[in-house]
């Protein structure tokens, strides 16, 4: 029978959940990449047959591998700063393909139309040029301008906000933006998908933010707004898998981020939950 899942995705670490939530439960049921498995007491996962995977805690999450784990799991220094809060701000099911949320993620041409008087506005509505540059770790986009209404929970008033966006892993992302009260940090958003199958995931948000002033609920009401009027535009999308070919899908000078992403799991030979270029869409 046919694996469809690659190596490079196969032997990376993936999240299952978010250590807060999964240490209240003596057992849950989950998926990753199309393989059920078995989170006991938040700590130990096993395959549903009872093998044991191997774990780590980062970031607030648990992750596990079906591989051998040999790829490095990614790290960001701003996590490590003590006046932070960190949490997960949403865990939320989406019937898309881990590609196409991560791509959603850095696509910030989006803003204007998707969260208008948020984090967008149509009357503001173009793309800087940008620059985007590409190693065998990771995707990198800075100097991503953006006018916001209200760039955050925190926010009193409009900003033109700067942001950079890293892909250190298939299918995680991580997001800066100029922080509102001290404009020479950033505030860090994590997308970090769980593919639960091929075309459907669990998407875990970290947030990782300097706010004092605002309660927890609060922002994650605030993101979860945010993730919300994402949700049905990314379950349209036809189809569910994400094209590797530039060619299946016109691209815009604002898809620079997009394209590179694209082209970089097609050099690391990604097939789970793509259509790989010369591939006919199923």
């Amino acid at each position: 029978m046919h694996d469809p899942i690659d190596d490079f995705v196969r032997n990376h670490w993936h999240v299952v959940g978010a250590t807060d939530e999964l240490r209240h439960a003596h057992e849950r049921r989950t998926r990753l990449l199309g393989t059920p498995l078995r989170i006991i007491d938040g700590r130990r996962v096993q395959r549903e047959a009872g093998a044991e995977l191997p774990v780590r805690e980062r970031f607030g999450y648990l992750w596990t591998t079906l591989g051998d784990g040999s790829a490095d799991l990614f790290d960001f220094a701003e996590f490590h700063e003590a006046d932070r809060r960190s949490f997960n701000g949403a865990s939320m099911a989406v019937a898309t393909s881990a590609g196409r949320a991560v791509e959603n993620f850095v696509d910030f041409g989006h803003f204007p139309f998707v969260h208008p008087g948020v984090l967008g506005d149509p009357a503001h509505a173009d793309v800087p040029p940008y620059e985007v540059r590409a190693d065998a770790r990771e995707v990198v986009a800075t100097r991503c301008q953006s006018y916001q209404p209200r760039a955050a929970a925190l926010s009193g008033e409009a900003l033109q906000v700067e942001y950079a966006y890293r892909i250190p892993h298939p299918f995680c992302a991580l997001l800066y933006k100029t922080n509102p009260i001290d404009t020479t940090r950033c505030d860090v958003i994590g997308l970090f998908v769980q593919p639960l199958d091929e075309e459907r995931v669990c998407a875990h948000m970290l947030l990782s933010l300097l706010d004092d002033a605002t309660s927890t609920t609060e922002i994650r009401d605030f993101q979860q707004t945010i993730f919300g009027q994402d949700k049905p535009i990314l379950q349209s999308q036809r189809p569910l898998r994400l094209p590797l070919d530039p060619r299946a899908e016109l691209p815009m000078r604002c898809d620079a981020l997009s394209l590179a992403y694209r082209r970089w799991l097609h050099e690391r030979g990604v097939t789970y939950g793509v259509i790989p270029i010369n591939a006919a869409a199923v």
